[in-house]
């Protein structure tokens, strides 16, 4: 019988009903935690992001922006806007986990069903954690690569290919690989002991790298001054744009509460995620306009912002070989960091909590390792298209998915989750398909991507549709869940 806790308004299951779902099959890494065993408060939530977001291919996919057509001035704004809606999706999708301790796979029982959650799950954690993994991994080890040239000179001509990744990249990519799986491995104490001590270094790096980038531009007020791509910028191109930074980071938007079920009070993750994602997003802006100047400034507008590894190219134009080298390697770091915590953590636990008997979370996060290198990732990375299709993908799930989960939690069930339903023992009758849940989030995604669909890539509304799919699929998700859930109402009543 859940109690509710002194501390906030968390939620105590109390040790009995621990002991009876365990003795039910559920791994401990899936249990809920009790309010007295939480240890994330407002710091914590503050930095968990603040080293991640810094990491190679959020800036790979904000400089497209550029090539889309947009300033300087309006790059900034979508990245702060952006900014705003992942913090405001952080604290609402997080707050059942925050008040029960239980992980995303486990209160996705909630709102699928006990067999239905198979479906977002294995969205979240082997499909989108696996695409992630592989794109994240690539782009750090194609800005590696800049760092084996300098220290290994030569490095870059090395010639021939691997599945279509060029040597030099492909070498990058396996030291890449290997440190990122060797980090998850070392233990979360250990990488929370790593993050405490990388991330303010990656902080220091950037500022100095963000004045010297000033330095080249000649001030601060020139940076804005920045428009290589004129392009006519309609309303949509621009919300298309805030919804593929948004997209980059709606993984950890629908999983959150594997981090929130850690908090020590509700409030704790309320105020540590805004201040925290905001403040951290506010630099990166800065990062990003001052970078891309530099680089405007020493090649004289010359410069092709299409080309993959643009990014890599605006970090060389500081010109400081040893800035860029730490540079590049404190970025690495925070793309590490997202793959650990944005992709690996999520995977195993979602494999772990569905298939108790044949995963642990190290299995788990492995096999998510290794499967995101087999699907050659660096395709996606190729061109601009290419990646804005990918996040046009990963929005159609992810944003129907979490609006869902929202309508399920605030409206249907009026913030309150059913633990003894959640962790129900597996012999005993239970609602095993939500099939209103399934059936919204199938619609959701067939509406979303029909944009891309031969014959009717030309329907000019199912076009905006697939642009805008994280916010498409959001509010199709929700509404037309909060829509069943009046329906069954009025069936019952």
């Amino acid at each position: 019988m859940s109690t509710t806790s002194s501390v906030d308004d968390l939620i105590d299951p109390g040790a009995e009903a621990l002991a009876t779902y365990a003795a039910r099959g559920y791994a401990a890494d899936v249990l809920p935690i009790r309010p007295q065993d939480r240890s994330w408060s407002t710091p914590q939530f503050v930095t968990v992001w603040m080293g991640p977001i810094h990491n190679i291919l959020s800036y790979f996919t904000v400089v497209g922006f550029f090539a889309l057509g947009l300033s300087a001035t309006q790059v900034v704004a979508a990245i702060l806007l952006s900014a705003v809606i992942v913090s405001v999706g952080y604290v609402l999708n997080g707050q059942a986990s925050a008040r029960y301790g239980v992980p995303f796979a486990m209160l996705l029982r909630d709102s699928f069903g006990s067999k239905g959650a198979l479906i977002p799950a294995a969205i979240r954690g082997t499909i989108a954690g696996i695409v992630f993994f592989g794109l994240s991994t690539v782009s750090s080890a194609q800005a590696l690569d800049v760092v084996m040239d300098k220290i290994f000179p030569g490095y870059a001509d090395l010639g021939g290919s691997i599945l279509g990744l060029a040597v030099p990249t492909a070498i990058s990519y396996l030291i890449m690989w290997s440190i990122t799986v060797a980090l998850f491995l070392a233990g979360q104490a250990f990488l929370g002991k790593f993050s405490t001590w990388a991330n303010p270094a990656v902080y220091v790096l950037i500022v100095i790298g963000v004045v010297l980038a000033i330095k080249n531009v000649g001030s601060v007020s020139a940076l804005f001054d920045l428009h290589p791509v004129h392009t006519p910028v309609t309303p949509l191109v621009f919300v298309g744009c805030v919804a593929a930074l948004v997209s980059n980071w709606a993984g950890p938007i629908v999983n959150t509460g594997d981090y929130t079920r850690n908090a020590t009070t509700t409030k704790a993750p309320a105020l540590g995620f805004p201040v925290g994602v905001i403040a951290s997003y506010l630099l990166f802006t800065l990062v990003t306009v001052s970078f891309m100047a530099s680089l405007s400034v020493t090649t004289h507008g010359d410069f092709d912002v299409n080309r993959p590894t643009i990014f890599v190219d605006a970090i060389n134009s500081i010109g400081n070989p040893f800035v860029v080298v730490l540079l590049i390697l404190s970025m690495n770091v925070g793309m590490t960091a997202f793959c650990v915590f944005g992709n690996m953590l999520p995977a195993g636990l979602q494999l772990t909590a569905e298939w108790p008997q044949r995963f642990t979370v190290r299995k788990g996060a492995i096999i998510t390792a290794v499967a995101g290198t087999l699907f050659l990732p660096w395709k996606f990375l190729e061109a601009t298209d290419a990646l804005f299709l990918f996040y046009s993908f990963i929005g159609s799930m992810f944003g129907p998915i979490a609006g869902i989960m929202l309508a399920s939690y605030f409206v249907e069930r009026k913030r309150t989750v059913d633990l003894d339903g959640i962790y129900a023992d597996p012999k005993a009758p239970q609602q095993a398909y939500n099939w209103r849940a399934i059936a919204v989030l199938a619609i959701s995604f067939v509406i979303t991507m029909a944009g891309t669909v031969p014959g009717l890539k030309e329907v000019g509304f199912l076009v905006d549709i697939k642009n805008l799919a994280f916010f498409s699929g959001l509010f199709i998700g929700f509404v037309g869940y909060a829509l069943t859930i009046r329906g069954a109402r009025k069936a019952s009543a």
